[in-house]
Order: C-alpha cells, then structure tokens, then sequence
C-alpha cells in the first residue's frame, strides 16, 4: 500500500513559537536595558550615549535573520560528519587564534577576543554550540560505546580542549560552564555512572587548585566571602551590586533611573546589568524576567523530551543547558550567592556576537520542534 504524506497544502508546520516569541522578547528587552545601563558611560567615555545600543541593535538584527534562518533547517543535517568536525575545529581554532599577537585582543588583563578591523568575536560563545553540536553526533551514532570509558574519550577529549583554551585566556566562569556542560551531556548521552564519578571528581577537586593557582581569583574569593574586607578593591563590584538590588526594592525606582550606573557599578551594561534592572523594575521586575527565562528553558526541555531522534534530544538538552546554566551562574554571580565572575546574562548583557549566536541557537532548538510535529504528523497520516 502506498504510504501517504503530508499534502503540499499542509507542509507549513510550525513547530513550538513560544522559543522564538520569548527570545525575542528577551533579547528586545535587553537593548531597552542595555540603554538604561549604558547610557552615562557610552557618553563620558564615548561621546555617544548610544554607543552601546548600536552595537546592541546590529546584534538583535542579526540574530533575529539567523533565527529565521535556523529555525528552517532541517536538525539531522548538522549530525553529519563533515559538519560535526567544522563544528568543533572552527571554534578551536579561532580559540587558538586568540593567542596570536595582533589577532587577539585583550581587555582588563584578558585576552578573550579575536578582532580583524573593526569585528570583534569572541570564540568561547561559539565553541559552547560547536561543541553541543559534536558530542550530540558522536553520542548519538555510538550508543553502546557510551557505556565504556574508551567510548567517552572522544567526547571527554574535545571538550578538555576547548576548557583548557579558554581557562588559558583566562576565562574560568566560561570554562566551568563548558566543563558542566560536557558533564551533563555525557550523562545524557549514557555514560555509566562510575564513569561519571570518575570524571566529576578530579574536575571538582581542579576548581581550588585552579583558584590557588591565580592571585586575582584568590582575591575575588576572599571578597565574596568579606566583601566589607576591601570595599575600594575586590569587593567593590559586589558591595555595589548589591545596593543596586537592595535600592531596588519590590518595584524598583522605574525605568532608566539607576543610580548605580552613574559609574558606580563597573561592567553595567554587560555581567552586571541585571543589578541595573533590579535597581530599576525591582523585585518584581526580575522575578517577571526570570519567569520568561524559566518557561524559555522549560520549553528546551520539552522539546528535548518529545524529540523523535537521539540526535536532537541530545542537541536540544545542549542548547537548552548552555542557556540555563550561564542564565543561572550569571544571576548568582550578581546577587553574591557565588564569588565574582566575568559571564554575561544571556539576551539581555551587552554583546552582539553572543546575542547573534545565542539566537541562532535558540533558531535551531526551534527547528527540532518543527521537526518532531512534522514526524509526528506524517506517523498519523500513514497509518
């Protein structure tokens, strides 16, 4: 009996539009606040108050046209070898290339960034989904092999590559993102539980050896734990942090009247803008973010969930796992629940590569939602 498909008429399947309508209503709000945040700098240190939003705006552009365009695809295409490989040696090698004099740029003592001209891009927010993208194929075609430690090598050794170029940067909040991330990934994936032990306690027992090794992390340390013990050195930033959420209160002061990002709060308009909007739409206001950023990750998970293919429950759980732990990081970072660290708050800091990219990402998540409803539509037509 000949099978039937979908008639043409009907081959316009949407697949979950709550991923696309909340990031775009995140990364939307992000250019109202990074304008609140950055305003003051971006005309003292610029001479132009919208320095920032420029920037800002390319990226919400840009991002939205890469959505579109990867929210089209077809996911089983990035499964192939060629294309995992691009994936991963891409990132790697513009993580090299950072390390390369006049190539790479440095700011604040960092040497995170590769710039040609006037483009700058910053390797580590490519090489979380490059990374995703690899592990997700490998794991996916070698399931029983998943069960052995020789078959979690591959995936354990691309992922150490990448951690270990960008702690060299330095850059350790990205590289324990990175490393929590291969983590959960290889449990996914089927590794066994030893194995994982295995794994999970050297790179736990690393973290202190990695903060003893570098005098500033120890110090950033130290400031978390007293911040009062150096109000004008390292613990300023979080002192100041927190009087912009404590001066918010429940309803904040309104919009665009921050008093903190009159210079008093380094880094306003990137890894510390959600004080910024706690100063300004206050308790409420980042409760209220907060809530479309959870239902943005449940709705990662669900698809991840209802996927049809081993494929894109892996790729969608990595999308969803880079968004949810930098998400999570950032804002403990922010309210002094962990020690200070450089990680942008997702759709929201200011950055128009990351922005680019994170949209593209959440393009492609919807994308696997597409493609499951359309699998799922074509199963009930056959039978």
């Amino acid at each position: 009996m000949k099978q039937r498909t979908i008639p043409n008429k009907n081959r316009r399947v949407y697949g979950d539009l709550s991923i696309c309508v909340l990031t775009v209503l995140l990364a939307a709000f992000g250019v109202v606040a990074v304008y609140s945040a950055s305003g003051y700098v971006a005309k003292t240190q610029y001479g132009d108050e919208w320095y920032f939003v420029k920037k800002q705006l390319i990226g919400f552009f840009g991002g939205l046209v890469a959505m579109l365009l990867c929210g089209r695809i077809d996911p089983l295409k990035l499964k192939g070898k060629k294309f995992r490989w691009i994936a991963l040696i891409v990132p790697i090698v513009l993580l090299l290339l950072v390390f390369v004099p006049g190539i790479g740029k440095t700011n604040y003592g960092a040497t995170r960034w590769v710039g040609i001209g006037g483009f700058t891009l910053q390797p580590s927010e490519l090489a979380k989904y490059g990374f995703v993208v690899f592990a997700s194929a490998y794991m996916s075609e070698n399931m029983s092999s998943m069960r052995t430690f020789k078959g979690v090598l591959p995936v354990l050794t691309a992922g150490g590559v990448i951690c270990v170029l960008i702690i060299l940067e330095p850059n350790m909040s990205v590289t324990m993102c990175v490393g929590l991330l291969m983590l959960v990934m290889l449990f996914l994936g089927g590794m066994k539980m030893k194995h994982f032990l295995a794994i999970f306690t050297p790179a736990l027992l690393a973290i202190p050896v990695l903060i003893l090794a570098e005098p500033y992390r120890l110090s950033r340390l130290s400031a978390f734990l007293d911040p009062w013990e150096s109000p004008r050195g390292e613990g300023y930033q979080l002192i100041q942090s927190l009087y912009a959420l404590g001066n918010g209160g429940w309803f904040g002061t309104g919009l665009f009247k921050s008093r903190q990002k009159y210079r008093f709060l380094p880094f306003a308009e990137s890894d510390f803008i959600l004080s910024v909007i706690g100063e300004e739409l206050g308790f409420i206001g980042v409760f209220v973010l907060f809530l479309l950023s959870g239902i943005l990750i449940y709705r990662g998970i669900k698809t991840a969930r209802e996927a049809d293919d081993f494929f894109s429950f892996l790729m969608a759980s990595g999308i969803t796992l880079v968004y949810g732990i930098q998400t999570v990081v950032n804002a403990l970072v922010v309210s002094g629940s962990i020690p200070p660290t450089g990680l942008p708050l997702p759709l929201i800091s200011s950055g128009n590569t990351s922005l680019i990219i994170t949209m593209a990402s959440m393009g492609i998540l919807y994308a696997v939602s597409r493609k499951t409803k359309m699998n799922k539509l074509e199963k009930n037509l056959i039978q």
